[in-house]
């Protein structure tokens, strides 16, 4: 028993659990109308992080869900990873979380319960650290272990962050450095070293807490997380909400120093490949942007970091909000513009 691994129990894992972008939107196609709620100001027809409803005019509740598979073997990361990746959603949103409940389905019969026990206990380390109680919850016995939350939190009607509020000539700004996906392949595969590992659990586990703040600031005018569809999958919601063309510059790209090396072996899990079939006729490289480049942009991001769009005069301090909040990977990487909803990535 002590030797089972969590990722060994489980088809996939992390944020490469989900489902393709095409096909998931082919699944909610009916999905995509505005439903008849007026206090409803988030739904499901704009791909955002979470659902957002009207309490009066100085309060709206955040309510999202996200639970996956093991990205990592150690049950107690795992529970992190899961916990910091549900939240996320909240602060993508503006909002500030208040409480999660648990989603628990785990193979009883297969894992010792201090494994299950571990892992519960890593995603209420991490609501600890968000200042939130787990308050209840759902289980059951399932073949592949799950863990997740459902996250509630707050927020001001007037500064809710949408994903597709974007406009013409905002500064695109990522919060975290990419290659989660390339280090979590790495790690099934047995070739990620300790240091590789400690640079995996220190980015999934970060909150993105400096959401909440960039909330307040009229200049960050869109705001998601990055995560299983890759940044080119969300940044591409980003254009089609705003009606928008992005341009970003592959020099700029924050990339996790130790996930580097192995990116450019073309380690990588296979959601890049499901993610470039479903939006990759979106997108125009520049013929001298390498294939290992190309992947990354389209490497699923467990917990990823925030991506803001953000008014040009307020750029820098949107920055320095980021790397004062510890996110030392946060840079400007590109533009929108006027213009159809694809994206260009340049070699300059």
């Amino acid at each position: 028993m002590a030797d089972i691994k969590l990722t060994q129990l489980s088809h996939g894992g992390g944020c490469g659990c989900k489902i393709a972008p095409a096909v998931l939107e082919s699944i909610l196609a009916s999905a995509q109308e505005k439903l008849p709620f007026p206090n409803l100001l988030v739904g499901a027809e704009t791909s955002d992080d979470a659902a957002v409803y009207r309490l009066n005019d100085n309060q709206a509740i955040v309510a999202t869900t996200d639970f996956f598979m093991p990205i990592v073997d150690d049950g107690f990361d795992f529970g992190r990873i899961a916990a910091a990746n549900a939240l996320s959603d909240i602060y993508a949103m503006g909002g500030q979380p208040i409480m999660a409940l648990a989603i628990v389905g785990m193979p009883v019969n297969v894992l010792p319960v201090e494994a299950i026990r571990a892992i519960l206990q890593g995603g209420e380390a991490v609501c600890r650290e968000a200042g939130i109680p787990i308050a209840g919850g759902h289980s059951i016995d399932s073949p592949e272990p799950i863990y997740g939350l459902v996250a509630l939190g707050v927020v001001h009607p007037d500064q809710l962050k949408r994903n597709s509020g974007a406009q013409a000539g905002d500064v695109l700004i990522l919060g975290k450095g990419l290659g989660v996906g390339v280090l979590a392949q790495a790690m099934k595969k047995g070739v990620l070293d300790a240091v590789g590992y400690r640079a995996l659990i220190a980015s999934t586990t970060q909150l993105n807490k400096v959401g909440a703040e960039l909330a307040a600031l009229e200049g960050v005018r869109a705001l998601t997380d990055v995560t299983g569809f890759g940044l080119l999958g969300h940044l591409l919601e980003v254009c089609r909400g705003a009606g928008l063309a992005a341009e970003v510059d592959i020099e700029k790209m924050p990339i996790i120093a130790e996930a580097r090396p192995y990116a450019e072996q073309g380690y990588g899990p296979g959601a890049i490949e499901r993610n470039f079939l479903s939006f990759g006729e979106h997108v125009d490289f520049d013929a001298e942007v390498p294939e290992w480049q190309r992947r990354l942009l389209a490497d699923p991001q467990t917990s990823g970091g925030l991506l803001a769009a953000v008014a040009p005069e307020q750029a820098d301090e949107v920055l320095a909000r980021f790397h004062a909040a510890g996110f030392g990977y946060a840079r400007a990487i590109g533009r929108l513009a006027a213009g159809e909803a694809r994206i260009a990535v340049r070699q300059r």
